[in-house]
């Protein structure tokens, strides 16, 4: 019963095909590989933009702030939300990647802004003129940290605000097309349509071995992310085991189906859980990510019989009463099975 996380999956058969298939003859490096033509061509299709640069990076940690430093200057602020993963998961990555640029934290219900709570930390920003740091662009984690999306038009109204300043805006989409699948749309209309200038499209978390990609909807910045990427060490040599994977991965569209199976494992866990006595949902689940609270006695019994998930918080102890809350955080991948989510619903029941 595994629900740490989805980066605790194998990988396809699919991808490992394609790995192998790869692992052939010589190729140039740097990029420069024929599989990498091929995913630039597809992923501007997927994307409904021939323009667009493509590069590909091995962590999203890297296609993030990389991304956010290619446009953001030191000096500028990054209006993100307060618990969105550049600011809880990148031990200061954003800063060090940027020279300095200020992470502007923004509340909002189940991890989301609102256009009203980012009116009002543009309009604060850069009051003292040349003593305060200035606008720089907003960055928005869809899905979120707490298993919610964004949908088009909720991205449209936040990228309205930055543009009002003339502030690009960034999707920190590690789990992108968990959030595209449930909001039921193309990719392009979750993206440039709604005002996305740069995102990062995640690979590993929906099954792949290890790579994202930055899509550029803006080619006037591809040299500068090449210079950057370069820069920052992550320019792989052998590249092409990092367009192999991502080929694989919108073949056949192996990238939505995996989405599609880990959001509806998501959504029978959820169902499941919140039918238990005792037991709520702290956030509506819209993803592949469930937060449910439930009693202790449910978590003693879910852990001995092999359970993995996190407590979230992780402040929270498996001692004490047990009929005291705690809440948790479980995520479904792509090779979550029915088994699996009956036996763990079946436990925290008992």
């Amino acid at each position: 019963m595994e629900f740490a996380s989805d980066n605790t999956s194998p990988v396809p058969p699919q991808v490992l095909a394609a790995l192998t298939a790869a692992n052939t003859g010589a190729q140039m490096p740097y990029g420069n590989d024929t599989v990498m033509e091929a995913v630039r061509a597809r992923v501007r299709a997927v994307f409904e933009a021939p323009e667009a640069a493509v590069y590909l990076v091995a962590t999203g940690t890297a296609a993030n702030v990389l991304s956010l430093a290619t446009f953001c200057p030191p000096w500028g602020a990054i209006y993100c939300h307060r618990v969105a993963h550049i600011e809880e998961d990148e031990c200061g990555a954003p800063e060090f990647y940027t020279g300095g640029s200020k992470l502007v934290l923004i509340d909002g219900d189940h991890a989301k802004m609102t256009p009203e709570g980012l009116r009002r930390a543009l309009g604060f920003t850069a009051r003292a003129g040349v003593h305060n740091v200035q606008r720089g662009m907003l960055s928005l984690t869809n899905s979120t940290e707490n298993g919610t999306i964004y949908t088009p038009a909720e991205v449209a109204a936040l990228t309205a605000e930055a543009k009002a300043y003339g502030l690009p805006s960034h999707m920190d989409g590690a789990r992108f097309t968990n959030a595209l699948v449930s909001a039921g749309c193309s990719a392009a209309e979750m993206t440039w349509k709604a005002g996305i200038d740069v995102l990062s499209f995640g690979g590993t978390k929906n099954g792949l071995l290890g790579v994202e990609a930055v899509v550029i909807f803006d080619p006037t910045k591809a040299w500068e992310f090449e210079l950057r990427r370069k820069r920052g060490g992550h320019l792989f040599s052998k590249h092409r085991y990092l367009s192999a994977q991502m080929l694989a991965y919108l073949t056949d569209d192996l990238w939505l189906e995996n989405a599609r199976r880990a959001n509806a494992a998501a959504a029978r866990l959820s169902k499941g859980i919140a039918a238990i006595p005792g037991a709520s949902l702290v956030h509506p689940t819209q993803a592949n990510a469930v937060f449910a609270a439930w009693p202790r006695s449910g978590h003693i019994r879910a852990q001995a019989a092999g359970a993995h998930y996190y407590l979230w918080p992780g402040d929270q102890s498996m001692e004490g009463p047990g009929e005291e809350s705690l809440a948790a955080r479980l995520v479904c991948s792509w090779s979550t099975t029915d088994a699996e989510i009956d036996a763990m619903v079946a436990a925290v029941r008992g």
